[in-house]
């Protein structure tokens, strides 16, 4: 079996970075159930205690990497403006403000992380609820992006009845890369959720286990599209 595309995989950043994705949802995943087996199986629990502590290890080093995509994002935001290349006005509006909570979802946790790495004198919980804020915003704005889309392309299907077979199957082809958008930001979106304070939705109500399922289904989904050429450049936490 040829490991030539894993390779060509972790040689680009966002690559790599998606593949350290899998990794730490997968980790938690699978150390989350192994944590909850029998007291008595001492050393399945040592186990899962321990991919808990590397996929904590592996958020943190995406933390840091995250410190050095501020300028990526932007160029991306400049690149798509005010989406003048959108035919929709309501896919560029939602479009332009995901942008807007994206870009500032960056310094926020930079803010946060160093003040977790005392290298600024303020409390970082407020700065990490405003990143996890701005981060589920961005989430819900893209799923009413890939619903509005979706709705447009279902339309754009009914009335191409009589179109080529490569025309319609074009279409479908978006509306498939549109759904699975949909899937991964709802997956994201209800660990958003959980990091929020108590009392809101289901905040802290997620065993690890389910944290890291939701966090892997939305990995697989990424590294799916991105060997399709889906990427949108940029990246999620």
């Amino acid at each position: 079996m040829s490991v030539e595309p894993l390779v060509q995989l972790l040689e680009s950043y966002r690559g790599r970075d998606k593949v350290i994705r899998t990794a730490c949802y997968g980790s938690q995943l699978v150390g989350g159930l192994l944590s909850r087996k029998a007291e008595t199986d001492v050393s399945s629990r040592r186990l899962g205690k321990r991919l808990l502590l590397f996929s904590a290890q592996l958020s943190h080093c995406r933390t840091v990497l995250r410190l050095f995509d501020d300028l990526s994002m932007l160029a991306y935001s400049h690149s798509y403006g005010l989406g003048g290349g959108e035919e929709d006005a309501g896919v560029r509006f939602v479009s332009v403000l995901s942008n807007v909570a994206d870009q500032l979802y960056y310094p926020c946790e930079h803010i946060a992380w160093a003040a977790d790495a005392e290298l600024i004198k303020v409390k970082s919980d407020k700065w990490w609820l405003l990143s996890t804020v701005l981060w589920g915003t961005s989430l819900l704005l893209g799923i009413l992006r890939s619903l509005r889309v979706l709705l447009l392309l279902k339309k754009k299907l009914q009335s191409d009845e009589d179109g080529g077979g490569n025309s319609r199957s074009h279409i479908r082809r978006q509306m498939r890369k549109e759904v699975l958008s949909v899937l991964s930001n709802v997956a994201d979106l209800s660990n958003a959720i959980h990091w929020m304070p108590p009392g809101f939705l289901w905040s802290g109500r997620f065993p690890n286990w389910l944290v890291g399922l939701m966090g892997t289904i939305s990995s697989l989904i990424g590294l799916m599209q991105m060997n399709a050429g889906d990427s949108d450049g940029t990246d999620s936490p």
